[in-house]
């Protein structure tokens, strides 16, 4: 065979191999987008018997972020809004805490007040976390500084100083369990963002205060931090926790593949819905995956949904609750 007839014969080699790696990607992206976005039918939902309060027959509102969507989040105003509304009404608050560097715990999903505060005008300097600041500094910051509603108005941004109304104010968890306790009857999914010995302290405590206030048995405690999952079982076991991301995908496979062994290690499932996990054809929000839960006497919460034919969809196969930026919109699908 002559030089020129090998070289034709490697470029045909190489091109049949790149068409087929092409085909193989293809045929695989088809695959997870297939996977990630798959829904159920709703008889395809079982129902087993339970003493799970968590596990209820009719899906659960909660405000993510105390409906971050449409007030600034996590503030005063966001909770009034979601508590005195005329026109919704929700179930379940979410919010997060972090612990300031005079152990009181203030109400931010962020590591640090950047993203949603006017920190940097007032403290000069940026990346700024709580715990480096005392409550009383952090009362002087504007927590509406960055709400964009959805006409793209920022309507806060402008106030500053005395002009900051005590709505618009960071609040601790003292501050906001006094308001929402004598507003309603509600239940509450409260995230400590801190971790190690910060999270540890945190959670204390959450705990003291929760017990003095009788809502341990409305409180569905989270973490993403592994070791303040493990602090919470040891040292608090009647303190209702969810899954972390991790025990999430855990899960996620145990029902997937139907384990005989899997071991539920707490009452509530919180899980992502949509991507970026269905992007990796990661569905957590089958009749396969609601089944598996209930069968393990685990319920089945959904954040963070803002699309109203997922609200639809998760409603229909039995979802416990739905948390959603958008609360109004949620109640709107559900009730209609």
């Amino acid at each position: 065979m002559s030089t020129k007839t090998k070289t034709k014969s490697k470029k045909k080699t190489a091109l049949k191999t790149i068409v087929i790696i092409v085909a193989v990607i293809a045929a695989l992206a088809i695959f997870l987008n297939v996977a990630g976005t798959h829904r159920s039918k709703p008889e395809q939902v079982k129902s087993f018997d339970t003493a799970n309060p968590y596990i209820l027959a009719e899906t659960d509102i909660s405000g993510h972020r105390s409906g971050g969507g449409i007030a600034p989040e996590e503030t005063l105003m966001a909770f009034k809004n979601c508590a005195e509304n005329p026109a919704f009404s929700i179930d379940v608050f979410e919010f997060d805490l972090h612990i300031t560097s005079d152990d009181v715990l203030v109400l931010l999903h962020d590591d640090t007040l950047d993203r949603t505060s006017d920190c940097e005008e007032v403290f000069g300097e940026k990346d700024v976390r709580p715990e480096t600041k005392t409550f009383e500094e952090l009362k002087t910051l504007n927590m509406g500084a960055k709400f964009e509603n959805e006409q793209g108005e920022m309507p806060y941004a402008s106030l500053k100083g005395d002009e900051v109304p005590d709505e618009l104010r960071i609040l601790s968890l003292d501050e906001v369990l006094d308001y929402l306790t004598s507003a309603g009857d509600y239940k509450y999914i409260i995230e400590i963002k801190n971790g190690e010995d910060l999270g540890r302290k945190g959670v204390d405590i959450l705990y003291k205060m929760l017990t003095e206030r009788n809502l341990l048995d409305q409180v569905i405690f989270g973490t993403f931090k592994g070791e303040i999952s493990e602090y919470v079982d040891e040292n608090y076991p009647d303190l209702t926790r969810s899954t972390g991301i991790t025990e999430a995908l855990e899960f996620w496979w145990a029902a997937l593949t139907n384990s005989k062994s899997y071991e539920p290690p707490c009452k509530v499932l919180q899980l992502p819905y949509g991507a970026p996990f269905s992007y990796l054809g990661i569905n957590m929000g089958t009749a396969q995956m609601i089944n598996y839960a209930h069968e393990h006497d685990m319920a089945i919460q959904y954040w963070t949904v803002n699309e109203e034919d997922d609200m639809e969809y998760l409603i229909s196969v039995g979802a416990d609750c739905i948390m959603t930026d958008y609360p109004d919109v949620l109640y709107n699908v559900k009730n209609k």
